[in-house]
């Protein structure tokens, strides 16, 4: 059995034996009070009699930055004794710490990720300093408050700035107490140094410092320390604290929370040498650290903390309308709309609510989300070009990180963009997926539920059509519907991809047949369903006068492809939105996203549905999607209970009266073909007469360059201010 001394700052003595590295240790525990002749006395008389000696909260060097400097007093201490190492923690804290961050993020990847870290101290955590800024670029530290009760200044405490702060703050505390050191005395910072611990996601340092010095509350903090007792987990969990993680390895406790320090750490590690003549230097200790099995403990403090996947989804408007409804908006509307369009561009991500509520009724696994918003709208997203996005999409997933999000799916437009989420998902560390393999299956699943509505119960007989066919969505209904109609019409504005994806049909699918074209209106009288998943603007993808009587029209886009008023002049066409997906659970998403309760689009629910699975990995991406994806999602969705919600048609739901009459209308057309070419006459007529659109957006005579912006800029701005004065 090894002994060791451990000097403490506080009074009082104990004696424990435990087991470290497969050997049983006596732990003698002696309070000194913090008095330097105290500690040299216990020291002599302890020589040769111990295996190691501990200063716990003793520091023989001061170590912050780049500046490493000996403490006047603790400095001295070792060389007292002549046989028994005497040792501070400093030859193995940096190490393990590194190692610990390291092992920690493993464990749980992205817990540190983009967060707001306050060094709680820095002093002598320059490892745990130096990885947690590996992971996130907002790391300061407290040391000017906690020392000296300074208030935090402009930039004070950055990593740029601490080398130049540290020689300064080290010679002042050359000489100080150990008391003061280990935060057993000193005055407490000023209330207005307090937002400097609000800002901070992470505490991390000493126990006693935070415990100290933090505000009362710490709702939803992680604090990261060498070690903790019960006590201190106790208060953390009362005042609010999410997660505490402990750096250190365990001393035979089952547990695994790490309750002894670095110092006592090293001196365990010192009094295991194999041979007691090997200097205790770094690579010594390595050796002998290299034989550790073990993993930061990482204790969630809070039930509702614990055991909850967390996810982000990227939204953003679909039209200036959108922007006008948003309650920080509203004044909005007293502007230009074009000049409203465009500035929101610039925007940065904005976040919009927490979604609460998700849970698997097979698995009882809790999801949360966070909805994030950029302020482009479509047409804004391809005016400015791809990089334009991909850099606010870059802004979101820091921010969803910090959030504490591991998986981030992309909504609406941001998964058409440039390449579809796939150069996101390298410039970023958090998981993306573009939501689109669920799309398809429930897009397929729900227009399959609206044909047998309108009376075609065997589809196989029929023949569909897909408009985008070469887009990411479209190819893959398209390859589906090829293998479950068996007669499909590609409709593309690119032929050379057409070309291309009907000969992978055919090599998929022997025996089908495919027809290609690049306008759709020559047959769409002959479809029983068209799905429609371009991401054009300002142009007539469909025209719906000359469909079929009865067809079913899917409409993918978002924003749509088709609008209420062209629908309007073919009353017997049942036009439908994608399928839309109840999320089991009490959901709620704390924001209206223009869906019934409970009630998200398919790429939102993809986004949930891997969170629910954790599966937190890059997934649907790139414009090629993989057929394999799309039954694996739909095979997660059927084992979650995810469900199709109710068929809809421009935001309502389509009940069954509505299908009847839709039905009756469509069979009087098919029995009377001169009834039928009136109708089509009279619709076509009618239609000349609506503005050509796509996306809600009309064609824009003049594209480009847009000169009268900035002086619109400035007399809305001066409009808007006059009129709020005059309030």
């Amino acid at each position: 059995m090894k002994d060791l001394l451990i000097i403490a700052l506080d009074h009082g003595e104990e004696t424990t034996t435990t087991t470290f590295l497969g050997h049983e240790l006596r732990l003698r525990r002696v309070g000194s009070g913090g008095d330097p002749e105290r500690i040299r006395k216990l020291i002599r008389d302890h020589d040769g009699k111990v295996d190691a000696v501990a200063l716990d909260g003793i520091p023989v060097w001061l170590h912050l930055g780049r500046e490493r400097v000996r403490h006047g007093v603790g400095g001295a201490l070792p060389p007292l004794a002549e046989k028994t190492p005497v040792v501070d923690g400093s030859g193995i804290r940096a190490g393990l710490e590194r190692w610990g961050v390291l092992l920690a993020d493993r464990r749980e990847p992205g817990i540190f990720s983009q967060k707001h870290i306050l060094m709680t101290p820095g002093l002598n955590h320059t490892g745990l300093a130096d990885a947690l800024r590996r992971r996130s670029l907002h790391v300061r530290f407290a040391d000017p408050v906690l020392f000296f009760g300074l208030p935090p200044a402009p930039g004070v405490g950055s990593p740029r700035t601490l080398p130049k702060a540290a020689a300064p703050t080290l010679e002042h505390l050359r000489d100080a107490p150990f008391e003061r050191l280990g935060f057993r005395t000193g005055e407490a910072p000023h209330a207005r140094t307090a937002p400097l611990f609000r800002w901070a996601d992470v505490l991390a340092g000493d126990m006693a410092a935070v415990r100290r010095f933090a505000p009362e509350r710490l709702a939803h903090k992680t604090v990261v320390v060498e070690a903790a007792t019960d006590e201190d987990l106790e208060d953390l969990r009362r005042r609010g604290v999410d997660i505490v993680v402990t750096m250190m390895p365990p001393f035979g406790e089952e547990d695994g929370l790490a309750r002894e320090s670095a110092a006592v750490v090293e001196a365990a590690l010192a009094a295991l040498r194999p041979d007691p003549d090997l200097p205790l230097s770094e690579d010594t200790y390595l050796d002998l650290m290299a034989e550790l099995s073990w993993t930061p403990h990482i204790r969630y403090l809070q039930p509702e903390a614990a055991g909850v996947n967390r996810f982000a989804f990227v939204i953003h408007p679909l039209s200036v309308d959108f922007i006008h409804k948003d309650p920080r908006f509203r004044w909005t509307r007293f502007l230009p709309d074009a000049l409203v369009e465009a500035v929101a561009a610039y925007l940065p991500p904005l976040y919009i609510s927490k979604i609460t509520g998700i849970r698997s009724p097979a698995t009882g696994q809790r999801v949360e989300g966070y909805l994030l918003a950029l302020g482009a709208t479509p047409r804004e997203m391809l005016r400015h070009g791809e990089r334009f996005t991909y850099n606010r999409l870059n802004k979101a997933a820091k921010m969803a990180e910090r959030m504490g999000a591991r998986l981030m799916g992309l909504g609406a437009f941001t998964s058409v963009v440039g390449d579809a989420g796939i150069t996101v998902a390298h410039e970023n560390d958090i998981a993306i997926t573009s939501g689109n393999s669920l799309t398809v299956a429930a897009t397929l699943e729900a227009a399959k539920q609206a044909v047998r509505k309108m009376g075609k119960t065997d589809l196989t007989t029929g023949k569909a059509m897909v408009i985008g066919a070469t887009g990411s969505i479209g190819a893959v209904c398209a390859r589906l519907l090829a293998q479950a109609v068996g007669d499909v019409v590609l409709v593309s504005i690119e032929p050379e991809r057409l070309i291309d994806l009907k000969r992978r049909i055919l090599a998929e699918t022997p025996g089908a047949r495919v027809a290609i074209a690049t306008k759709a209106d020559d047959l769409a009288g002959e479809c029983d369903l068209i799905v429609t998943a371009t991401s054009a603007f300002g142009q007539r993808v469909l025209d719906v006068t000359q469909c079929k009587p009865g067809a079913v029209i899917c409409d993918v886009a978002r924003p749509p492809d088709v609008n209420p008023a062209e629908a309007a002049l073919r009353p017997d066409l049942l036009v439908i939105e994608s399928g839309e997906v109840l999320i089991p659970g009490d959901v709620d998403f704390g924001y209206d996203i223009g869906l019934p309760p409970k009630t998200a689009y398919a790429c939102l629910s993809e986004t949930a549905l891997l969170a629910m699975e954790g599966r937190f990995e890059d997934y649907t991406l790139g414009r090629n999607l993989e057929i394999e994806k799309v039954k694996e999602m739909y095979r997660l969705f059927k084992k979650h209970d995810f469900r199709i919600a109710g068929l809809r048609s421009f935001g309502k739901y389509i009940t069954d009266e509505d299908v009847a009459k839709k039905r009756a209308l469509a069979e009087r057309l098919r029995n009377d073909p001169a009834l039928f070419e009136r109708t089509k006459a009279e619709a076509a007529a009618r239609l000349a007469r609506i503005p050509v659109r796509a996306k809600g957006v009309e064609a824009r005579r003049k594209p480009g360059a847009r000169p009268w912006l900035f002086g619109a800029a400035l007399v809305g701005a001066a409009l808007f201010l006059a009129r709020k004065r005059r309030r």
